[in-house]
């Protein structure tokens, strides 16, 4: 969770690196947090339609940015440059790879305890 709040936190932040840990734990409590508005939604009966969720759908536009800045914080973990993001399986496969261990041109690598 912490790495949750520490995406958030610098939802703004496009420089430096994120580790590939901080990255996936967002990403999981990001698709957990939707599936439960979601089904807050279903269950409060206020979806737009069958196939919108007015609470998921605000949700995602609320992370929107400090998603688009963590993947390209771990673009630039991986020695990348965070305009990767934009190829579609090959940021994924980024988002995949070990952290480069030496300081790079992004910054000294990132620490978590």
């Amino acid at each position: 969770m912490k790495e949750y709040i520490s995406v958030i936190k610098n939802y703004t932040t496009f420089s430096g690196r994120a580790t590939r840990r901080e990255y996936w734990m967002f990403s999981l409590v990001s698709i957990l947090v939707s599936m439960s508005l979601a089904l807050l939604d279903i269950g409060l009966g206020i979806s737009g339609d069958r196939d919108r969720s007015l609470l998921s759908d605000l949700y995602t536009a609320l992370i929107f940015l400090p998603s688009i800045a963590v993947q390209i914080r771990r673009a630039h973990d991986t020695s990348r440059s965070g305009w990767v993001i934009l190829i579609p399986f090959y940021s994924l496969y980024v988002m995949l790879l070990k952290s480069a261990p030496e300081k790079n041109s992004y910054g000294p690598p990132v620490h978590h305890h």
